[in-house]
């Protein structure tokens, strides 16, 4: 049975379950099969590193809390957070890795004190 590399087609030579015939058709085969999940990712990743961002920056200024909407202006996005914890209060933290922050009644975001 002839066979052939999965990306550019050249005729295989070696062992039985060999799909492709060099590393660089190996690679541009996976690249091209997971570039959709690898744009998602990146776009998750980057809005989470730029909310990351502005939180550290107010706890660098000083800023213990902030209007939702010059939040917003300043890029930040609600949607994207590591982690949501109920505490026994029944208060809500949310956190971007280990920045947390309380939304509160009067739309601010109210940052929590770093943790150690």
């Amino acid at each position: 049975m002839k066979r052939n590399c999965h990306e550019c087609g050249t005729p295989l030579m070696g062992r039985e379950d060999k799909k492709f015939c060099n590393d660089g058709c190996r690679n541009t085969f996976n690249n091209r099969m997971n570039r959709d999940c690898n744009n998602l990712m990146r776009t998750v990743h980057n809005a989470l590193r730029r909310n990351y961002r502005i939180l550290r920056e107010l706890h660098d200024e000083g800023i213990p809390s902030m209007a939702l909407e010059k939040l917003a202006q300043r890029g930040f996005d609600f949607n994207y957070l590591t982690q949501i914890v109920m505490t026994k209060s029944g208060e809500t933290y949310r956190y971007v890795y280990d920045q947390g922050y309380v939304l509160t009644e009067n739309y601010r975001l109210q940052l929590l004190p770093p943790e150690e």
